[in-house]
């Protein structure tokens, strides 16, 4: 059985992307120091990769990045981190070093026991963050039920507004039967949201205390603020009552779980939330009322308020926030609050896309297939795919995002458009009223924010270049100072002119890939061709190592691989790849990997080389060489 020194866990409220991107960070800042590490991922489709005993106990530490209820009880004993999934996805390397070397990192005790309050702090988070893990722990279980209630609500629209009345000329058996199915899941939102903030807090008698204290909050009228209300107060009397009863023998902890607790504090919190209920309600209604009234006088304002608040922080609190009340709102009937923050959740993804078709120079290969793939996850409402491109500039790049964000919740309030689903982006565009100019109202939104985030990028660029300009032949090497310097003596040691071949004859993928195996084995790099030509097409069958500009970079890893090296072939004729820019390459950039290697050393093989052939006078240079020397020449240098 495989021993991980660290383990990890990550989780977001929606679980479609914060929780993979965190993932990915942890791995990828793990495998940079040669550590190993596994990660449990708790996204919607529930616990991946969940953890043995054996596992955890034989780890050094464990890292929590998440922003939902993750049971912490099980790593009794292990030094661990608890942050928000964000500082997974941002400082990976941080939480990497303060896990290896930090003794100030304290033990978790699932007993309790004596803490200072910076270890309390460091263990469990600020109050701040504590609270907001609770409450996205009933948002991220109701989503599901808010989407699937929704579109089926929407869909039974398709036979008319008044479809599903008895009483109505448009009235149709199928639309009723989906509209009152739909009607169902919907009303479970506020339940299901308070049970599951209580259970992030109480444990099992906060989810039953907190079912019960949802349902009168339902009942009663106060919407998801009685229902987060609700969870709060459910989770702290499951918790108080647990303190209570401490005492009493262990033989009666059966009694306790399944009479004592439930009658206890159904009762409790039930008698609360019946009388707390009647100022929620008010307050409920004064706050629709409120933003019924602005979809009407101030359409404007209300667009700028909720652009803003969808594109702060992509998904966070700020967001859901604004999302939360667009389905609250859907659930009495309103259709026309969450067109604008759906265009607005919408509109940051695509505007990645259209900044890296703008500019495509100012951005590496990288992110120009992360801008291109947000296209796909825009479209269906995933604004997840922005971060990596907010966190890149964010007193700039956040800004041009509420812009575009709010340009499209502006006109979309403007224009009265409906969006009776709460989620789905444009798949759900024939329940729209108007789909074709919300739109295009989207679309401007996005092009607006690209094209500031594409000015922005070429600057900051130009920038970059002009403090670490390190000279190679013709070219300026955009760099770190330290990663130009290691670029410098790493390529050195890995090529020669006996590594590079010119005028290489292939007409295919396959052709090359086998030659560079052969290649490899020539020159002594390698004892069997065949098994790194079947590594070359297992790393192509996972995506393309095409680039752009003609130039492909296929690399393989196998343990018959004696040392790492580069090889190059400039190839007589250009052969078909799948390339960012869809053009044929003719030069070869191939990176051989021992198998032994932990992934550091190749990994800045490969981020120097990439980083060369972002400049296109380097590009032309090694184009137009023409011998060994001239090529090997611009690498060394």
């Amino acid at each position: 059985m495989t021993k991980y020194k660290i383990i990890a866990a990550t989780g977001c409220p929606t679980g479609i992307a914060h929780t993979y991107m965190a993932q990915e960070a942890l791995e990828e800042a793990a495998k940079k120091r040669g550590i190993s590490i596994k990660v449990e991922t708790h996204g919607q489709s529930g616990v991946e990769h969940a953890f043995t005993q054996s596992e955890i106990a034989q780890a050094d530490g464990v890292i929590i990045a998440a922003d939902k209820d993750v049971d912490i009880d099980r790593f009794d004993g292990k030094r661990l981190i608890n942050v928000s999934v964000t500082k997974g996805m941002k400082e990976p390397d941080e939480l990497i070093e303060k896990i290896l070397n930090d003794q100030n990192v304290p033990v978790y005790h699932a007993a309790g026991g004596a803490k200072s309050s910076s270890e309390e702090a460091e263990l469990t988070g600020s109050f701040w963050h504590k609270m907001y893990v609770y409450l996205m722990n009933g948002v991220s279980h109701m989503l599901p039920l808010v989407v699937a209630g929704g579109v089926l609500t929407a869909v039974s629209f398709f036979w008319g507004i008044n479809s599903a009345d008895p009483k109505s000329a448009e009235y149709n058996a199928i639309a009723a039967l989906l509209n009152t199915i739909g009607g169902f899941a919907m009303n479970l939102m506020v339940p299901v949201l308070c049970a599951y903030i209580a259970e992030a807090i109480g444990k099992r008698t906060g989810l039953v205390i907190g079912f019960v204290t949802g349902m009168i909050a339902y009942t009663n009228g106060t919407g998801f603020l009685g229902g987060i209300v609700g969870g709060f107060l459910a989770g702290y009397v499951a918790v108080l009552l647990a303190k209570l009863f401490k005492s009493l023998p262990k033989s009666l902890d059966g009694l306790k779980s399944i009479f004592i607790f439930p009658v206890l504090g159904v009762l409790i919190a039930g008698t609360i939330m019946w009388y707390v209920s009647v100022p929620m309600k008010d307050i409920n209604q004064g706050m629709m009322a409120f933003l019924k009234s602005m979809e009407n006088s101030s359409p404007i304002l209300l667009g700028l308020i909720v652009g803003i608040m969808c594109a702060a922080d992509m998904g966070g609190p700020i967001n859901k926030a604004a999302y939360l009340t667009g389905t609250a709102l859907l659930a009495q009937g309103n259709y026309f609050f969450m067109a604008g923050v759906s265009a607005a959740c919408i509109a940051p993804p695509l505007a990645t896309g259209f900044a890296v078709l703008f500019n495509k120079k100012a951005y590496t290969s990288k992110e120009r297939s992360a801008g291109y793939v947000n296209f796909l996850l825009g479209s269906t409402h995933i604004t997840e795919g922005a971060i990596p491109f907010a966190a890149k500039n964010p007193l700039l790049n956040i800004p041009s995002f509420m812009i575009g964000s709010a340009i499209a919740a502006i006109l979309s309030y403007v224009t009265k458009i409906s969006v009776p689903a709460p989620h789905g982006g444009f798949i759900v565009l024939p329940l729209v009223n108007k789909p074709f100019l919300w739109v295009l109202w989207i679309v401007i939104g996005a092009l607006v924010s690209g094209f500031l985030l594409s000015i922005i990028a070429g600057r900051q660029s130009k920038h970059d270049a002009a403090m670490v300009a390190t000279p190679v032949g013709n070219v300026s090497v955009t760099s770190e100072p330290e990663v130009a310097e290691t670029k410098s003596n790493d390529l050195s040691d890995i090529i020669n002119e006996d590594n590079i071949a010119l005028d290489v004859d292939v007409k295919s993928i396959d052709e090359l890939l086998q030659y560079l195996a052969n290649f490899a084995k020539k020159l002594g790099y390698s004892t069997d061709a065949t098994a790194v030509d079947k590594k070359y097409l297992a790393r192509e069958a996972e995506s393309s190592t095409g680039m752009e500009k003609g130039i492909a970079i296929p690399h393989a890893q196998d343990k018959t691989i004696n040392r790492s090296a580069m090889l190059i072939a400039k190839l007589k004729q250009p052969i078909e790849w799948k390339t960012f820019d869809g053009q044929p390459v003719d030069i070869v950039i191939s990176f051989l990997i021992p198998d032994q290697d932990d992934g550091s050393n190749h990994l800045e093989y490969l981020s120097s080389t990439s980083k060369l052939l972002m400049h296109d006078e380097f590009v032309e240079s090694l184009k137009n060489a023409k011998t060994k020397t001239e090529i090997l020449k611009l690498f060394q240098e």
